[in-house]
């Protein structure tokens, strides 16, 4: 019996349970509510999201959250993909990207991504341990565009250099005039404006979801008032660490060891073990600051429709 594609309406528990039983790894099974909460929920008021499940009969096998970016219209994303372990290899898969593609389509999007979609995501593009959905994606034309990868922070034991005294450095900090605290609501505005002036991208909306949430968080640094450098946590998922920024200015000044670690602790003593440092650039810092080591890689995937 082939899968029926319809599109989902608010009611989420039925697609966390199935993301419980779907997603291989222990990491982002664990996360399900999480993650569909932030990719479907919370992603719903910065951009059009579309959920699609796929049914064979009464049961739910398969589901697909899509959107499009809020930068660019002509772009969709696929966000997440799950399909049941005992209805794999049957074409569910393939039948919700289609059906993503079509949805997408019909917003306005000339082109899909298999790919995070910022300031809301669970994972930069395709881990490539979920071989099913690499398959399914090459299958239907899709390209590998490039590929991205994460940092696994080790929080498990109070020895681990991810979790080092930040003290004596923000001493020194402290005799150049640099202060450092935990970033309150107040503070959003100077970040977020600091943070476009100076990166660019979605990392404004990223903080405005760190900042003052229930199980995420920031750190800054200022001098003067005048912000040098922020560190954020669990925008979408709890266990994620990032965006992080420190002023060109201020670099090589030790503040962004600080900032870093200052929200690992946070987030050992919320009870995260492990704290992946999301879709890494700067390997080397990450791996002096907080001992931090490449594990999770991904392939990211695009298709221009009508080919």
């Amino acid at each position: 019996m082939d899968a029926e594609i319809v599109e989902l309406t608010a009611d989420r528990a039925p697609v966390v349970e199935l993301c419980r039983r779907a997603l291989d790894l222990p990491e982002d099974a664990a996360e399900a509510p999480a993650l569909v909460a932030a990719l479907w929920a919370r992603a719903a008021a910065d951009r059009p999201v579309v959920a699609l499940g796929a049914y064979r009969g009464a049961e739910l096998v398969g589901v697909l959250v899509c959107s499009l970016s809020g930068r660019d219209a002509g772009l969709g994303h696929v966000d997440l993909v799950a399909v049941h372990p005992d209805h794999r290899r049957r074409g569910v898969g393939r039948a919700l990207l289609s059906s993503a593609e079509r949805t997408l389509a019909g917003l306005g999007a000339a082109e899909v991504l298999l790919a995070g979609n910022p300031p809301y995501y669970a994972w930069p593009g395709i881990d490539v341990r979920y071989t099913p959905a690499v398959c399914a994606a090459l299958a239907l034309g899709y390209r590998q565009d490039r590929t991205a990868w994460n940092m696994t922070a080790d929080l498990s034991y109070d020895d681990s250099p991810a979790l080092r005294s930040t003290e004596a450095a923000e001493a020194r900090l402290a005799g150049r005039g640099v202060s450092v605290r935990r970033a309150e609501p107040a503070d959003l505005p100077a970040l977020a404006e600091f943070a476009r002036a100076t990166f660019g991208g979605a990392w404004d909306a990223e903080l405005a979801g760190s900042v003052g949430r229930e199980g995420a968080g920031c750190h800054l640094a200022e001098r003067d008032g005048e912000v040098l450098g922020f560190a954020a946590y669990g925008s979408s998922r709890p266990s994620w660490f990032g965006p992080m920024g420190t002023a060109p200015a201020a670099e090589g000044s030790g503040i962004g060891g600080v900032l870093l670690r200052r929200c690992l602790r946070d987030q050992r003593a919320a009870g995260v073990t492990a704290a992946q440092i999301g879709w890494v650039g700067p390997v080397p810092f990450y791996s002096g600051s907080a001992g931090a080591r490449i594990e999770r890689v991904f392939f990211l995937y695009r298709r221009t429709l009508g080919e």
